[in-house]
Order: structure tokens, then sequence, then C-alpha cells
């Protein structure tokens, strides 16, 4: 039995996955605040929907997807029904393994996750790292439970918090990439639908072409960039502007406020 504690955006697009994946309904429990929240689970997924601690005490594996503001109280209210026999997964953004270990009772296996919401198309990358008292067969377990959603890696925990900034919020990166090409095509007189489109599969295209060639993104680069051509125009204003260093900035920004809401 996987116990799903807390079902925002992440959490609810795990149910989805693992349903997808095929785990049965009855393997899958949620654990929510709000009943009303409780109801739109049980119709839209079939899943019983329980208190925090009946969710504790019924699942091998606990998957905590709460904010990270609201991991303590958590915490404190199924502490008492956890035991070094059941796994218990993070995806809060910040909160590290000894966090959580603290507040349970006994040498609790804890593995820290870092996914995002391709999980919902099963293109998620998960970055998963072990606690103090997680094995590698409580890593398996995690990569089992994500692999079907998309891929998963294994990284120190010291790099969570970079993980989070460059993975966990990448996605919200490449809509704004995507909502600004469509823009620039709207001012060049193309119509919104269409730009959408060409920009979608460009987008695709170039991502396939990252994975399946294995190239340096540079070398991929440099192959549309004819010289005194318009890609190379268009490189110049990207670099005149600053667009790499405020990238640069904006995930650094992101990793820190990772650690701020961990250390909250």
């Amino acid at each position: 039995m996987i116990a799903i504690l807390g079902a925002g955006k992440m959490g609810e697009a795990l149910i989805s996955g693992l349903l997808r994946a095929g785990r049965p309904r009855s393997g899958v429990v949620a654990a929510v605040r709000r009943e009303e929240r409780g109801a739109e689970l049980r119709d839209r997924y079939g899943v019983e929907v329980l208190a925090a601690a009946g969710a504790a005490k019924a699942a091998e594996t606990l998957v905590i997807a709460v904010k990270p503001q609201d991991m303590d109280r958590l915490l404190g209210e199924i502490s008492p029904f956890v035991s070094a026999d059941q796994l218990v997964i993070s995806v809060a953004a910040g909160i590290t393994t000894s966090f959580i270990e603290l507040r349970l009772a006994g040498d609790v296996p804890v593995v820290r996750v870092m996914s995002n919401t391709p999980v919902l198309v099963d293109e998620a990358m998960s970055v998963i790292s072990a606690g103090a008292y997680a094995r590698e067969d409580h890593l398996r377990r995690a990569e089992d439970l994500l692999r079907p959603v998309g891929k998963v890696l294994r990284i120190p925990e010291s790099q969570q918090d970079a993980a989070t900034a460059l993975s966990g919020s990448g996605p919200a990166y490449v809509y704004y990439l995507v909502e600004s090409m469509v823009d620039a095509g709207i001012l060049l007189g193309m119509p919104r639908g269409t730009a959408l489109e060409m920009v979608t599969q460009a987008v695709y295209g170039a991502a396939t072409m990252l994975r399946d060639s294995r190239e340096h993104p540079v070398i991929l680069r440099e192959a549309v960039t004819s010289p005194g051509g318009t890609t190379i125009s268009a490189i110049r204003e990207l670099e005149k502007h600053g667009v790499r260093a405020a990238f640069l900035a904006a995930i650094e920004a992101a990793r820190d406020r990772g650690r701020e809401l961990g250390g909250g």
C-alpha cells in the first residue's frame, strides 16, 4: 500500500501517474485536510481517502507531498504511527532527510525526492537521495515507484536544492520561453495558434535531439547557426540583453528560495 500525504498539484500528479502505470486503486490511499478535496480525489481516481494518521497506519510506503511549511505539523500527526518497517518518501522542496528523521521515532528510512509536473504525461524528472537509515533496497523501491512516470537519477542530498531549482522548477522556465517565442510570432504577424504549434514542436524536437543524440547543446546549437545567418543575429540579441546571465541568476534565486522554505 502506498499513501500520498498531501494532494496538491504534485500529490495529485503522483496519484494519477501511479494509476496510469498500472498500480491498482486499492493499493493507493490519499490523505488531505479538506473534505471537499478528498471527495474530488475519490470521484476522479477512485482511491480511498483517509486522515493522515490512518494513511500512515495502512501503508508500507508513505509519500509526503505537503508544502514545506506544513511538514512539521504533518510529521507530528503521523509520528506515533510510523515505524522503521516503513519507507518515507518526501517530495517537499527544501526539507532535508535529517529534518524528517528527527521528528520520527526510531531509525525510519527516508528518501528525499524532487520530481516535476511532467509526471502527468509520464515524462517526469525525479532525483532521489538517501537519508541516514535508507538502504539500497529503499532506493530501489523509490525508483520503482517513480520510474513508470519518467526518468530517475540518484544524487547526493547536498545537490537537492540545486535540483529543485533546475529540474523541479524547470518546466516553468520552458513554458516561459515558449510564451515569449509565441508573443514574438504574434509581433511578426502570425496567428497565436499557428505560432504556438510551431514553437511547441520546435521545443519538443530540440529536446528529443538533445536526449537521443547525446551531443552537447553547444554542438547542436552551432549546427543551426550559420555564419552571417538569421540564427546568429538572434543569438547576438539574446547575449546583448543578458538572457544567459538572467537564467543563471533566476535558477540561483530558486535554489536560495528552496533553502528558505526548508529552513522555515
